[in-house]
C-alpha cells in the first residue's frame, strides 16, 4: 500500500511544480504586457491632452518646431526629418557592412578569427553611446570638414555614421546567427552542383536566412530611429526642417532630451509636447517593425 501512495506523492509534486512554473512564465508575459499598455496608455492620455490646445493639422504640416518660445509652433515634420536623415545615414553604413561581416565570419571566417571577432563585435554594441557622440563630434567631424569644408561642426552626417558604426554589431550578429542556422546540408548540394563558396553564400545561404537577416535589418532600423545621446552630441539639437545631413537638425529624441532636462512645469502645454513626440516615435517603430513582420512573412513563404 505504500508504493502506490508514494507514486501518487511523486505525481502530485510534480503537478504543483509544473503548475509554479506555468504560474511564473504567466507572470513573466503579463509583465511584460502590462508594461507596454501601461506605456501606450500614458502617451494617449498626455498626448490627448496637448492635442486639446494644437489642432492635429498644425502638428502634421506646420514647417516650424518652437514649443518653448512665445511665438510657439509645433510642426513635428520638423523633428522628423532629422530623425529619417540621421537614420538613413546610418543605415546606409550599417546594413551594407554588418551584412558583409556577416558573410565573412559564417561562410569565410576560420573558427579561431570567429572566435575573435565575435567579442570584439560584442564590446563595440556595448560601448556607451555618449561616447560615441564625444567620438563623433570630436574626431570624425574634424576629419569630414577635411573633405566638406563647408560642413559646420554639428551636423546630421557624422553623427549618422558613428551611429551606424554603433549599429554594425547587432545587424552582423542577428545576421550571423540566421545564417549558421541554415542546415548543413544546403551548403553541400550548392557545392556538390560545382558552386563557389561565395555563390553559395550569396545564391543559396543569404536568401534561406533571409528571415532573420530582415529582422536584424528592423532591429537597426529601430535602434536608429531611437537612438538619443550620439545626436544630442554631435546633431546640434537645432530644429531644422532638412533632409539634407551636411546641416545641423534636432531628432525626436535629442528634443525630448532637451525638455526633459529643462525647469518647466508638469503639465504645461511646452510638457507635454514630449509626450506627443513620443507617441509619434512609437508610431514610427511601429510602422517599420509592421513592415519587418511583412516581409518576414513574405520571405517565409517564398523559401
Amino acid at each position: 500500500m505504500s508504493q502506490p501512495s508514494e507514486r501518487l506523492k511523486k505525481n502530485y509534486l510534480r503537478n504543483v511544480k509544473e503548475r509554479v512554473i506555468e504560474a511564473l512564465l504567466f507572470f513573466a508575459a503579463f509583465i511584460s504586457v502590462f508594461t507596454t499598455t501601461a506605456i501606450v496608455y500614458i502617451l494617449i492620455s498626455e498626448s490627448w491632452s496637448f492635442f486639446q490646445h494644437v489642432p492635429l493639422s498644425d502638428f502634421l504640416f506646420d514647417t516650424q518646431w518652437t514649443p518653448l518660445f512665445d511665438d510657439a509652433h509645433y510642426g513635428i515634420m520638423v523633428l522628423l526629418s532629422g530623425t529619417i536623415t540621421s537614420s538613413i545615414v546610418a543605415l546606409l553604413v550599417a546594413i551594407p557592412l554588418g551584412t558583409i561581416i556577416a558573410i565573412y565570419l559564417s561562410e569565410f571566417a576560420p573558427f579561431s578569427v570567429r572566435e575573435i571577432a565575435k567579442p570584439f563585435l560584442e564590446l563595440l554594441g556595448g560601448i556607451p553611446t555618449i561616447i560615441y557622440g564625444y567620438f563623433a563630434l570630436l574626431f570624425l567631424t574634424p576629419v569630414l570638414q577635411k573633405v566638406l569644408p563647408e560642413l559646420p561642426g554639428f551636423n546630421l552626417l557624422s553623427a549618422g555614421i558613428v551611429m551606424g558604426i554603433m549599429i554594425i554589431p547587432y545587424v552582423a550578429s542577428l545576421s550571423e546567427d540566421a545564417m549558421r542556422a541554415v542546415p548543413m546540408a544546403l551548403r553541400e548540394g550548392s557545392y556538390a552542383t560545382g558552386a563557389t563558396r561565395l555563390q553559395t553564400a550569396l545564391r543559396v545561404i543569404v536568401p534561406s536566412a533571409i528571415s532573420g537577416i530582415a529582422s536584424a535589418y528592423i532591429l537597426g532600423v529601430s535602434r536608429a530611429v531611437g537612438e538619443t545621446m550620439i545626436l544630442a552630441v554631435a546633431a546640434g539639437m537645432q530644429p531644422n526642417l532638412t533632409f539634407n545631413p551636411t546641416e545641423p537638425g534636432a531628432t525626436i529624441t535629442s528634443f525630448i532630451v532637451q525638455v526633459a532636462l529643462g525647469d518647466l512645469p508638469h503639465g504645461s502645454l511646452g510638457y507635454q509636447t514630449i509626450f506627443a513626440a513620443g507617441l509619434t516615435l512609437m508610431l514610427l517603430t511601429l510602422f517599420f517593425n509592421l513592415i519587418g513582420f511583412y516581409m518576414r512573412k513574405k520571405y517565409r513563404e517564398v523559401y
